[in-house]
């Protein structure tokens, strides 16, 4: 799975995924727009920030969750 806007370095937020190049990572994209927020409010707040590189963070989001390991319990 290769993002090239979405980057992972141990010295950069812990190595959580950012967009490249910057210190914004993916989860506070994701979390954003799930409290709400707009694309525009988020390049407002983010200036460095651009549309592909929103899209890039939801789409490395989503190929995080189709590759997730489930696991499946019995019912009590």
């Amino acid at each position: 799975m290769t993002h090239p806007r979405i980057e992972i370095d141990s010295n950069v937020m812990l190595g959580k995924p950012v967009i490249r190049g910057s210190r914004v990572p993916v989860e506070l994209i994701v979390r954003k727009l799930s409290e709400g927020a707009t694309e525009a409010e988020l390049l407002d707040a983010y200036p460095r920030l651009s549309t592909d590189d929103i899209r890039a963070a939801l789409a490395y989001a989503a190929d995080a969750l189709a590759h997730e390991t489930i696991h499946l319990s019995k019912a009590v």
